[in-house]
Formats: structure tokens, sequence, C-alpha cells
């Protein structure tokens, strides 16, 4: 059973998605409740798996990463652990910061995101191709994001 969220929690989750630093007393002045109500209601919705964590978002272009991109690995799967052991050796990849599982054409779908073309195409020939259970490779290279957002469900 999924977690219902009531018109209070629904309100608190705005203020929190356009900034997660915001003190609970402001977001509590501004839905008119106590800090405490707050606090107990993010804590419920952490317990729901509504909200898991807080961070800051990194603009990967500001360390120097300007091309993203987004490859479909097709595995050969000689046995049932293959997936597994791809999945293990890309993790160790620290340029890919996505992984989805998926269904289609690809076993796996990652994002990636390098200094340039010549550093994208070393990782892909050195780090991605160079595992033995990878028949193919497809490549997209991201132009531009047309927007990013989190799911807000009618918030």
């Amino acid at each position: 059973m999924s977690f219902k969220l009531d018109g209070l929690d629904k309100r608190i989750l705005s203020f929190l998605m356009k900034d997660a630093r915001i003190p609970f007393l402001e977001i509590a002045r501004k839905c008119n409740v106590s800090g405490a109500a707050i606090h107990q209601r993010v804590n419920q919705m952490i317990t729901g798996k509504v909200v898991s964590g807080s961070h800051f978002n990194v603009d990967p272009k500001g360390l120097g990463y300007g091309t993203c991109a987004f490859i479909g690995l097709v595995i050969n799967l000689v046995s049932t652990s293959t997936h597994d052991v791809v999945f293990k050796k890309i993790t160790q990849i620290p340029e890919i910061v996505e992984c989805h599982h998926v269904s289609g054409k690809y076993s796996l779908f990652v994002k990636i995101y390098a200094k340039d073309n010549e550093h994208l195409r070393k990782l892909i020939t050195d780090n991605i191709q160079s595992i033995p259970e990878v028949t193919t490779t497809e490549t997209f290279i991201s132009l531009e994001v047309g927007f990013q957002r989190q799911l807000d469900a009618g918030l």
C-alpha cells in the first residue's frame, strides 16, 4: 500500500522540492502549523518512502564535464549471472551517473558524463566496450537539457 499524502504533506513537499535547505520553522510559518508538526510529517514521508535523502545538485559542467551521453548496452547473456557481472563492472566507472535495467533492445541504459567527445570515446572503448560480456553499444550524445524536474504527481 502506498503512502497517502494529504494537503499539508503536499504543501510541505512543494516547499522542500523548491529548496531542500528551507528551515522546517519557515515551512511551519507558511503552513500555519508548529515546527514539530512539520518535522513529524517529514519523518512520516521518509518512513513511507515518499522522500529519500536531501542533497546538493552538482553541475557537471562546473567540474569540467561538458559532454553528457546516454549509452545502450547489449549484453551476451551466456549465463544468468552475466547481467550482474556487467552491472558490477560498470558501477566501477565513476563517469557513469545512472544505470537503468531496461526492456527492449538493450539490457542496460546508462547516463555518462565526459570532459569532451574524445574523453567520451575513450570511456566507451576502454571502459565499456572492453567488458567481454558487452557485445554492442549505442551512444546518444545530449545536445542540451530541455528541462529536468522531479515528479510532483499533482502536488
